[in-house]
C-alpha cells in the first residue's frame, strides 16, 4: 500500500468500542483498543494516501448472542443483578430480534470500501448511533461541569 501511495485497512470493532456497557467490560476493552489503533493509523497513514476505517457494528441478527457463540459465566452475583444480571437478561431476549440487517449491513460495507474519501470511524446500526449521540452528549455535559477543575492544572500564564 505505501508503495502505490493507495489502500483502505478496515478493522471490525463495534460500538462496544465507542460506549463501554456492563457485563461487557473485558470485550468492550479489545473493541476500545481497535478503536484507538485505527485511529492512530488513519493520522499516520493518511500522508501516504492509505485510509483506515473502524467499523462499528451494533446489534445485528446474527448467532453472536446465540449460547453457541456467546460464553456466559455460570456464576450470578446477587449484587450485580441490576447492572450485569439486566444485560444478560437483555442477550438472552434479544438473541434473533437484534435491529441490524446482516444483508444490508454487507452492502453497506461494499459501499464503505469503494468510497473515496473513507470516515475514520463507521457506525453501523440505529442502536449504534443512538449510543453514540448519547455519550457523546454525555460526555460533554461531564466535561462541562468539570471544565474548571480540569483547566486548573496547567502552569499558570506569565
Amino acid at each position: 500500500m505505501r508503495r502505490q501511495r493507495s489502500g483502505h485497512i478496515i478493522n471490525i470493532s463495534s460500538i462496544g468500542g465507542y460506549a463501554a456497557s456492563q457485563g461487557w467490560g473485558v470485550y468492550c476493552s479489545t473493541k476500545f483498543a481497535v478503536e484507538g489503533l485505527t485511529e492512530a493509523l488513519a493520522i499516520e497513514l493518511k500522508p501516504l494516501g492509505i485510509h483506515a476505517t473502524v467499523v462499528e457494528p451494533g446489534f445485528f441478527r446474527t448467532d453472536f448472542l446465540d449460547s453457541r457463540s456467546l460464553a456466559v459465566s455460570p456464576t450470578v452475583i446477587p449484587d450485580y443483578e441490576e447492572t450485569v444480571g439486566a444485560m444478560r437478561n437483555f442477550a438472552a431476549h434479544a438473541n434473533h430480534a437484534q435491529p441490524g440487517d446482516p444483508a444490508k449491513l454487507a452492502k453497506a460495507m461494499l459501499r464503505l470500501v469503494n468510497a473515496p474519501e473513507p470516515p475514520v470511524r463507521m457506525p453501523f446500526g440505529s442502536d449504534t448511533v443512538a449510543r453514540i449521540e448519547a455519550k457523546n452528549a454525555s460526555v460533554a455535559e461531564e466535561l462541562a461541569q468539570w471544565r474548571d477543575l480540569s483547566l486548573s492544572t496547567d502552569f499558570a500564564a506569565d
